[in-house]
């Protein structure tokens, strides 16, 4: 869980009262670490944190997320930055015997908790990376949870930013987004592990879980859409990276690393290296008052909680993160450390979740002992190169791997799998578990079916079923969550169908749900007979004009168009441009508005299009064609129905 306790008013004197507590825990801490018998040795334990969405009846998010938490045990669950995020804490376990299929049962029984909470309030729970339906108008602050820490972080990143975040992602679509807040972070969510390590092995470890970490992703993928766009296998890696990205200009320009990184070098003597590199790179954004004298604690026989480091390590998000916590032993408490895993996207079921961190397990307990010195044999920059090739391409990625061997994911993920087994089998763990986990890791690998490629191919098995866009969204997100309440692992999960039932509304409420994206647009200053060839062309009837910073001026329409060809066979005339023949401001609507306020807005006008504009830019188009579309296709729906 993170810190929530933080002050709204970080001015100079505070936030340099926090730095030097925070430089005094480094200090504190690094003395711990060379202090014999202080930490907790001798026992390997796991964790791990479950992120989910909440949805409402139209499977969109439900900003209802601090109602369930009102009647949801505390000690398990706690909210997320979005109203429409929960967060699962599940207990640490030894790792040995049956520990991860105990986990799996608590991550059950929590669940079902978390869903009887939901359908008290009309709502359902999702497991995904990055959840299908969402949309902007579901990214304001209005859905940010009310807490300080959230509040404090958007009002210090935007402030750092310059305002505005830029985000540009490329797939099989492109999206290109400008956004005001840190909202974009809570599309999503993940299925963080923890590993827990002894001082002495910390770099071995934090090393080979950077190397580890593409392989275990590329069998995990399952993050491929954003917004309605498909971009990465795994677009969590890009979004997280972007969304939080508080450089200035001057920075990005030098080359800055962003707050969410993967790294740039392998660890060569301690964790005292992350912690100096990350402070010196970037700003404490949010502090607290309630941070203790660390090296007094210590002093007195106590052991610090070094709050204020964790403080600041909670807004620096590296891929895997170095974690202090304090264990309660018979022989009082004992500081530990922990790496946590943040890769893994939540889903798609639980048995997929405990299967991606049972691979993970295995290889942090096995490969480095099997391979000798492995940073020697797999250079960083090929290690980054990996993370973001499985990132992008899950099992289809190519990777380089020991002595530059270079393979596919999926041969690689079915080459490490003995490895794993071996890792786990080192620990005790039970083998009718190990069977279980790694099933079906070995499954995906085989037939290349990922919970993005699921839900890649549903979206595409769609398209003719459905012709309305978000509707196939929603089809593939009640899929979605259907399939995870039957406790089957996506390689077994039969692709999306169609809804035929009297939900297929929700799909078309608003005017973003029904409109064109699509749009093949003019400037003023164009010549006439583009926006003629681009109607006869795209069999349009109207052609927004915008100027060259996406505002929308005017638009053509064919009629006007008609009028100028009439006065052309009459008469000889010098070349048009777009600007004297469109019909200036013309009247427009909102994506958010209801359809219903886009047909009465229409009839009164005598319309046969309006230009949907948001923040003075131009982002769709809906005519009188799309009104009857959604017409004939609620009818069909109905008389299927009956």
């Amino acid at each position: 869980m993170g810190e929530h306790d933080v002050s709204l008013q970080n001015d100079n004197e505070r936030l340099r009262a926090f730095t030097r507590a925070l430089l005094e825990d480094v200090r504190v801490l690094e003395q711990m670490l060379d202090t014999p018998g202080l930490f907790e040795t001798g026992v390997r334990r796991i964790g791990a944190e479950q992120e989910l969405f909440v949805v409402d009846a139209g499977l969109r998010p439900s900003m209802r997320g601090h109602e369930l938490l009102a009647e949801l045990p505390h000690s398990s669950f706690t909210a997320e930055l979005g109203r429409f995020n929960l967060e699962i804490n599940l207990e640490p376990r030894v790792f040995e015997g049956r520990c991860l299929r105990d986990m799996e049962e608590e991550l059950e029984r929590t669940l079902r908790l978390a869903r009887v909470a939901a359908a008290n309030h009309g709502s359902r729970i999702a497991m995904a990376g990055i959840l299908p339906t969402l949309g902007t108008e579901h990214l304001t602050l209005d859905a940010m949870t009310p807490n300080p820490r959230y509040l404090e972080l958007n009002r210090a990143l935007t402030g750092m930013r310059g305002g505005t975040f830029q985000t540009y992602i490329k797939g099989s679509d492109e999206l290109s987004l400008e956004h005001d807040n840190v909202m974009l972070e809570a599309c999503n969510t993940s299925f963080q592990v923890h590993f827990q390590v002894a001082p002495d092995e910390f770099t071995e470890l934090y090393n080979l879980a950077q190397i580890v970490t593409a392989p275990v992703l590329a069998a995990a993928v399952n993050s491929p859409v954003l917004l309605q766009h498909r971009l990465w296998q795994e677009t969590r890696v890009a979004l997280f990276q972007q969304s939080l990205d508080s450089r200035s200009t001057a920075e990005q320009e030098r080359g800055h690393r962003t707050r969410v990184s993967f790294g740039d070098r392998y660890l060569e003597r301690s964790m005292i290296e992350l912690l100096r590199e990350d402070i010196a790179r970037f700003r404490t954004i949010i502090a607290s008052d309630d941070v203790e004298d660390s090296a007094e604690v210590l002093r007195n026989g106590g052991v610090p909680r070094l709050r204020a480091w964790c403080l600041f390590n909670g807004t620096v998000y590296r891929w895997n993160r170095p974690c202090y916590g304090i264990s309660q032993t018979p022989d009082g408490p004992r500081p530990h450390l922990r790496i946590e895993n943040r890769v893994l996207p939540a889903g798609p079921s639980v048995l997929d979740a405990m299967a991606n961190s049972a691979f993970y397990f295995g290889l942090m307990s096995a490969l480095g002992s099997e391979i000798g010195e492995p940073t020697k044999r797999l250079p960083f920059e090929d290690v980054k190169s990996n993370f973001t090739a499985a990132s992008r391409y899950g099992l289809k990625a190519r990777l380089t791997w020991f002595d530059g061997e270079e393979l596919s994911a999926a041969r690689l993920v079915l080459a490490l799998l003995p490895t794993a087994r071996r890792g786990l089998e080192s620990h005790g763990v039970r083998t009718e578990d190990i069977d279980r986990y790694l099933a079906p890791i070995e499954e995906r690998a085989t037939t290349g079916r990922t919970g993005a490629q699921w839900l890649l191919d549903s979206l595409r098995g769609l398209e003719t079923a459905v012709p309305n866009k978000d509707a196939r969204f929603r089809a593939v997100t009640e899929a979605m969550i259907t399939q995870q309440e039957s406790g089957a692992g996506v390689a077994q999960w039969p692709l999306a169908e169609a809804i035929v039932d009297s939900d297929w509304r929700d799909s078309f409420r608003t005017v973003g749900q029904i409109m064109t994206r699509e749009l093949f647009t003019v400037h003023p200053e164009d010549l006439v007979d583009l926006a003629a060839s681009m109607m006869e062309w795209e069999h349009v009837r109207h052609v927004p004009v915008e100027d060259h910073e996406g505002r929308l001026v005017g638009i053509v329409g064919h009629r006007s168009l008609l009028r100028i060809v009439g006065r052309g066979a009459k008469e000889s005339i010098k070349p048009v441009a777009v600007r004297e023949i469109m019909k200036p401001d013309p009247i427009t609507i909102s994506p958010d508005a209801s359809t219903l306020d886009a047909i009465a807005l229409m009839r009164l006008h005598k319309l046969a299009c309006l230009p949907v504009v948001k923040n003075q830019k131009l982002v769709g188009i809906v005519t009188e064609h799309d009104f009857m579309g959604v017409a004939r296709e609620l009818l069909e729906r109905e008389l299927s129905a009956e």
